[in-house]
């Protein structure tokens, strides 16, 4: 079982409440699964949802955030651990670091960065921890018809691209992401 689960996700909490129900479930699960919840550290958004419904549940939460991100009063302080961090290349080291396995909820530009660098470097074999989209009302299929262009184009390889693991289903992912077996890591290279 892939024990630390991190969450990138939105700072907001998106105009459909079902974002909020999605992020309250996967928190509820990562807990009662005695999974430990690593995320951003902040209170706002999908972030503060997911780590009160963890910590709620009781569920571990390890927050990493930035210095600046805590003057600006965004930081979860009720935590189970709260790590401040100097600026976000440290803080998305750290979560990478502490991770067995990332999911990516709904979110903005920094969910998208944080997605892109972990799976990247799993690409690359940086890692070999899943990478998982959690695709909430099919909100990232916009992305996934790109990414699959990118494929047809010959700029992504068809056997990273089947890498992600995509559900609108929390235990899907979660079951998926437990029988997560890497294979092919040098396929960047073209052979």
């Amino acid at each position: 079982m892939k024990k630390n689960i991190c969450v990138f996700c939105g700072a907001s909490e998106g105009i459909r409440p079902e974002y909020r129900v999605y992020a309250e479930q996967l928190g509820k699960i990562l807990a009662q699964q005695n999974r430990r919840l690593i995320y951003g550290g902040g209170n706002k958004g999908l972030m503060g949802i997911i780590s009160n419904a963890a910590l709620a549940h009781g569920g571990e939460v390890i927050g990493i955030i930035p210095e600046h991100l805590v003057k600006a009063e965004t930081a979860h302080h009720g935590t189970t651990r709260l790590e401040v961090v100097d600026n976000m290349h440290q803080r998305k080291a750290r979560l990478s670091e502490l991770a067995d396995g990332f999911i990516a909820m709904p979110g903005g530009t920094g969910t998208l960065e944080e997605l892109f660098e972990v799976w990247t470097a799993m690409q690359i074999g940086y890692h070999e921890k899943p990478v998982a989209l959690f695709n909430v009302l099919e909100f990232w299929q916009p992305m996934l018809n790109f990414l699959q262009h990118a494929v047809n184009e010959g700029f992504v390889r068809d056997s990273f691209y089947k890498t992600l693991i995509v559900s609108e289903d929390h235990q899907t992912i979660l079951q998926r992401m437990d029988h997560f077996i890497p294979k092919d890591l040098q396929r960047w290279v073209k052979k």
